[in-house]
Order: structure tokens, then C-alpha cells, then sequence
């Protein structure tokens, strides 16, 4: 009999620990679920923008054929030069997550311009000038911050000189004035520092190879020598952009 008085005090003690422990449980404020973090910089939508920078080049020059059309190989020589350059992008990019793609075209000029001797005619000369380069790019890049983009790109590159020969006087040869198609690679980082505005910094690897060879002018007129060219080139610009048509805030995390 005593022992199932005890049992049944035991049972109810139990019984009324849990009921006490339920009921301050459902006094209890509810915890709310976390809001999504937003950010003010969406990397999605389109750019232009203005560059300035230096540029580098290297180029080697060979003569194929001679005023007559006879095959003649010579080696002209190569020649290192440096300059200011300038010029704009445009361009959109794609966000999703930390991952940025995008596609972009850029246009920049100056006259990074040299001298040298020909290699097999050290008494005659040649100036080589880059005017004009352009590029037709994609690029993939990391967002280390929502603001800070870092990124490689790639694609096609075009560029415009102006070649001529001179005679050991220094009077005018013949000239020709060509673009030449080739690729480039490079790597930088942009950092958004308002919602509509980024600045960038990059390098730019390009290299030319002139397959078909160029046909120079005579200075007055009449069909010059061939010459074939291979040339590399490398830029580093510093710039700002423009986003148009951007989009609104993104949800970066939950």
C-alpha cells in the first residue's frame, strides 16, 4: 500500500514539472527569421567608360619581296617602344552570386612611336607607329567584397601602325599604313564605389602575327617592297565607368 502511494506522489510531481515547463515555454517570445542581407551593388547591366594608360611594343619586321616581286628574304630588324594611350569601353556584366561575366569592346589611341637600323642594311632605317588599338573581350571575374571585382578576360585584338623605311640620308622610302588582327589576355580589378560608378585598373597582353605580309608604297607612288611584321604589345590602363541601366539592389545571402 505504501508503495503505491509513493509511486502515484512521484507520478504527479512529474506530471506537474512538465505542464509548468510547457506552459513557460509558450511565454517565451518567438525567435523572427533573419531578413535577407542586401546589397546596394548590383554588378548586372551595362558600362561605358574612359581609360588612360601606357602602352609597350615589340616589333620584328622582315622584307619578303623587293620592288621588282622577287622573292628577297632580309631581316629588318626589331624595335622597343613606349607611349601614352587613351581611348573608352563599353560593356555589361552578368552577377550571379560572387561570379561576374560579361563581354566588353574597347577603343584607345595615341603613337607610341621608334627608330632603328635595318639588321642586313644598318645604314638605312626604319619608324614603326602604334596609333590605334582595339579589343573585343569576355571576362570572368570574383567579387572579394560586394564592391571589389576582381577579373581575367580575353578575346580579339586589332591594331593600326605605320611603317616606313628611310635611305641612309634620312629621305623617305617608302611608307605603309595597316591594321592587323591578333588576341589578347589580360587581368585586373574594379572596385564600385557608388551604386552607378566603378574605376578599374588592368594589364593587357596582345600578340600579332602578320601572316599575309604588307605591301609598302613608294614615296612617289608606285608599288614598294613586302614586309611581313610580328608584334606584341602591352598596356596598362587605369579607368572609370558608367553603369547604365542598372538594376536594383541584389540579395546576397539568407
Amino acid at each position: 500500500m505504501f508503495g503505491r502511494l509513493k509511486t502515484a506522489i512521484v507520478a504527479g510531481a512529474l506530471i506537474g514539472i512538465g505542464a509548468t515547463s510547457i506552459a513557460s515555454a509558450a511565454d517565451l517570445p518567438v525567435k523572427a527569421r533573419p531578413m535577407p542581407t542586401v546589397s546596394l551593388y548590383n554588378w548586372t547591366g551595362c558600362y561605358l567608360g574612359a581609360n588612360v594608360g601606357g602602352g609597350w611594343t615589340r616589333i620584328d619586321t622582315a622584307r619578303v619581296f623587293d620592288i621588282t616581286g622577287a622573292a628577297v628574304p632580309n631581316n629588318y630588324g626589331r624595335e622597343k617602344d613606349s607611349g601614352v594611350i587613351g581611348g573608352g569601353q563599353v560593356g555589361c556584366d552578368f552577377q550571379t552570386g560572387s561570379l561576374v561575366f560579361g563581354v566588353g569592346g574597347s577603343f584607345d589611341f595615341g603613337s607610341i612611336n621608334g627608330r632603328h637600323a635595318l639588321t642586313d642594311f644598318p645604314t638605312f632605317s626604319e619608324t614603326n607607329s602604334l596609333k590605334e588599338i582595339y579589343t573585343a573581350t569576355g571576362r570572368i571575374g570574383y567579387l572579394w567584397t560586394p564592391q571589389f571585382l576582381g577579373y581575367l578576360k580575353g578575346g580579339a585584338a586589332w591594331i593600326k601602325n605605320r611603317n616606313s623605311v628611310y635611305s641612309p640620308a634620312g629621305a623617305l622610302i617608302e611608307s605603309a599604313s595597316f591594321y592587323q588582327p591578333g588576341m589578347t589576355a589580360g587581368i585586373g580589378a574594379e572596385w564600385m564605389f557608388a551604386p552607378n560608378w566603378s574605376v578599374f585598373a588592368e594589364y593587357n597582353y596582345m600578340w600579332f602575327h602578320d601572316d599575309n605580309a604588307q605591301q609598302f608604297t613608294l614615296a612617289g607612288g608606285a608599288q614598294g617592297e613586302v614586309i611581313n611584321s610580328s608584334q606584341r604589345v602591352q598596356t596598362v590602363l587605369v579607368g572609370v565607368n558608367y553603369k547604365l541601366h542598372w538594376d536594383g539592389p541584389v540579395v546576397a545571402k539568407y
